[in-house]
């Protein structure tokens, strides 16, 4: 219940900040333009708060978070007094307008750069992309991984990060092959090794999100540190704790077969649901035998698998795979840029492979599956939670891009005719393609909360 609340809250405030920053972008051109504002709203439906500027707009804070509006003078809606004609949204010129109606987009990709730049600023706790092995029948099975290799770029894209290697991965779906550039680990100590470039076919490539990452799927092993198999956390109300296994038992045997590894340690577990097992544990210096019945669970795949509810201890990451990313006053800014245009392009790619079929629809997420991120964001902390509605940010400008007549793209759109035509669209085929609009935005609103749904 904690976790809700505290998803619940982290959304409202996430979702408050970048539809504030959307609805100012018109507020502010349309003030700028010499358009009469009556109405800043953040939020649908009723008042919790409101107020009167100066300026003569009302100020209204309202119950739904999921969007908010600026109601500007408009002949087309309500009678204007004469004296106030100049002052109407549809008096001004074409290019007034496209500029009213593009602020808010714009707003939004200037705001995903303030977010990372302060972030960036703070600086972020990092790990460089090194692999230690590839799955042979997978796309990446060409590489030889004799020793551990940092992944440098991604199709020609430097990346830093695992997180930016991810993302470049993610806006080559679909591609028939997609190029890695690899260092020797002995690059990241500061010796000059050479790099070299290997081609990986993609052709017949499946990602599916919901059940691992692109990482992962292209067959790249991660390079992880190694693990001591003393328990370092057992799970509440887990069979392990029904069994009376604590937290500093180091795993000795299991059905008498000395300890290896913990991958065969887990297999066994995993093929033992409602099975009892033996554990041989050493506790204070003493062995103890202990049996262990795994509880059933379903895995991604809808296999039943067993669970006992323990991690083990994992050593330390090496000092030269850690890094902060952090950059000075004038460098984060430039960083923050490129993030966020490389944040744009990936963006309309995976929209363009979801009307190619490339990148299924499943993949939507809708206000459940933000609002988990943004509370899962939040509580790894503030550089994360900025990541984090950058990368909302950036997405909310782009939907808001597309040339729906519900949308700013669909009033855009109608602009650029009447730009290219020297007279406005028609109000009667404006009023059907609002129609068109709000149906088509309805139906993918509905799939997009249909996949959260799915996936809780």
């Amino acid at each position: 219940m904690i976790d809700f609340f505290w998803s619940l809250g982290s959304f409202i405030v996430a979702l408050g900040i970048l539809i504030t920053a959307h609805e100012y972008g018109h507020f502010w051109v349309a003030r700028r333009c010499g358009v009469k504002v009556e109405r800043f709203s953040i939020g649908f439906g009723k008042a919790i708060w409101r107020k009167v500027g100066q300026d003569g707009t009302e100020y209204v804070v309202a119950m739904i978070p999921l969007g908010g509006y600026v109601k500007m003078l408009d002949e087309r809606v309500e009678d204007v007094p004469a004296e106030l004609a100049d002052q109407a949204f549809n008096r001004k010129t074409v290019w007034q307008r496209i500029a009213i109606v593009s602020a808010g987009p714009i707003a939004n990709f200037i705001f995903a750069i303030v977010a990372l730049y302060i972030m960036y600023l703070i600086g972020t706790p990092s790990l460089k992309p090194v692999i230690d092995s590839t799955k042979l029948d997978s796309p990446a099975g060409i590489i030889n991984v004799v020793e551990p290799q940092q992944i440098i770029a991604v199709s020609g894209q430097k990346v830093r990060t695992w997180e930016e290697v991810n993302l470049a991965l993610v806006g080559h779906i679909g591609d028939p092959s997609i190029e890695l550039t690899l260092a020797p680990l002995a690059t990241l100590s500061g010796m000059d090794m050479p790099t070299k470039t290997v081609t990986l076919d993609t052709s017949a490539w499946i990602f599916d999100p919901e059940k691992t990452s692109p990482i992962i799927s292209l067959g790249l092993g991660i390079f992880r540190p190694g693990i001591d198999p003393t328990i370092a956390l057992v799970s509440a109300e887990s069979a392990a704790e029904q069994a009376g296994i604590k937290v500093g038992d180091k795993l000795s045997a299991i059905n008498g077969h000395p300890y290896s590894d913990w991958k065969a340690f887990v297999d066994v577990v995993q093929t033992s649901a409602n099975e009892t097992i033996n554990m041989t544990l050493i506790r204070d210096g003493q062995v103890i035998n202990v049996d262990v019945t795994p509880k059933a669970q379903q895995n991604s795949d809808g296999e039943t698998i067993g669970i006992v509810g323990i991690s083990p201890t994992q050593a330390p990451w090496p000092d030269n795979m850690r890094f902060d990313l952090e950059y000075g006053i004038v460098d984060s800014f430039i960083a923050a840029t490129d993030k966020t245009w490389q944040l744009v392009v990936v963006s309309f790619k995976m929209i363009g492979k979801l009307f190619t079929g490339d990148v299924s629809v499943k993949n939507l997420s809708g206000p459940i599956s933000i609002a988990q991120g943004a509370g899962a964001s939040a509580s790894y902390g503030l550089v994360y939670f900025l990541g984090f509605i950058a990368l909302i940010s950036v997405n909310l400008g782009i939907i808001n891009l597309m040339p729906l007549p519900v949308l700013d793209g669909g009033h855009l759109l109608y602009y650029f005719v009447e730009v290219i035509t020297g007279k406005p669209v028609p109000e009667k085929v404006q009023e059907i393609g609002f129609r068109f609009g709000a149906a088509l935005l309805l139906m993918l609103m509905g799939v997009a909360l249909f996949n959260d749904f799915a996936r809780l």
